[in-house]
């Protein structure tokens, strides 16, 4: 899996490309879908085997998860942006699952439990895999992990944040100088 941080990251950008104001709520939901899939981990500790529907990077990794987890929140907490609420939360929580397809180890991703058991990677899978675990997570092993997360998560996202604000920035001095004329 790639890490809490890289997740979330995909989660901030995601919420930034949208042009709403007071957003806040909706920044909060997307960071915590993007990790939300993670709580799986807990099948360990149930003795729920990795390649069971319910084990890690099973069903909480699937389209159908996704989907329902983003209209649950866009009917529960999408007051007056409902659609943008789906479609932001739908794609964070999505995120999480295309992440760890992109990683170098782990079992796969089960995208499309219940329908089909079958796990799958990218063919693209520069992501190192994060290790489970507090303790495992601070070491060279996690640092190496940051490190990939930074090029192929964070570089991306970085680019389409300041290539939106540079359209954002030039679109309004088109408006003011249209404006004063």
């Amino acid at each position: 899996m790639a890490s809490i941080f890289g997740h979330g990251v995909v989660g901030y950008a995601l919420t930034k490309l949208v042009d709403q104001k007071d957003l806040k709520w909706l920044l909060f939901a997307a960071i915590f879908s993007t990790v939300l899939p993670d709580f799986d981990v807990v099948a360990f500790r149930l003795g729920i085997p990795y390649e069971h529907a319910l084990g890690h990077r099973g069903l909480t990794h699937s389209i159908s998860f996704a989907f329902f987890w983003a209209l649950f929140l866009m009917l529960t907490l999408g007051r007056k942006n409902k659609i943008i609420w789906f479609f932001v939360v739908l794609c964070s929580t999505l995120s999480h699952g295309v992440l760890d397809a992109m990683t170098s180890g782990g079992k796969g991703v089960g995208f499309f439990i219940p329908f089909d058991n079958s796990r799958y990677f990218f063919p693209f899978r520069p992501i190192k895999v994060s290790p489970i675990g507090v303790d495992r997570f601070f070491s060279e092993w996690g640092l190496k992990v940051l490190y990939s997360e930074f090029v192929y998560i964070g570089l991306p996202c970085i680019i389409v944040l300041v290539i939106l604000y540079a359209y954002k920035k030039y679109n309004g001095h088109k408006k003011r100088t249209i404006n004063s004329r």
